[in-house]
């Protein structure tokens, strides 16, 4: 495998780390974004206050996305087998 492969794997393996990333750590943002301002509103700093509702939301949103995830690390991982059997 020359350079230009290497490089093209390891892009492709970036793009599908973002990608399937990408939807929890947004709303992991959000939520900790919305209750920021809540607290910084109520003058209320509490650690948990910011802790359980992102960890729910963020379990929540993993359990829904959890079959484009899947889909997506099957497309590349399935990417990847077939160029390693026409490594030759």
């Amino acid at each position: 495998m020359d350079f230009d492969g290497n490089i093209e794997h390891l892009r492709l393996a970036y793009w599908t780390i973002i990608i399937i990333s990408g939807p929890v750590l947004g709303v992991a943002l959000a939520v900790g974004l919305a209750v920021g301002v809540l607290q910084a509103a109520t003058s209320i700093n509490e650690a948990t206050l910011s802790f359980v509702p992102k960890l729910v939301v963020v379990l929540a949103t993993m359990g829904l996305a959890s079959a484009f995830m899947l889909g997506q690390l099957t497309d590349y991982f399935a990417f990847v087998i077939e160029d390693i059997g026409a490594i030759r």
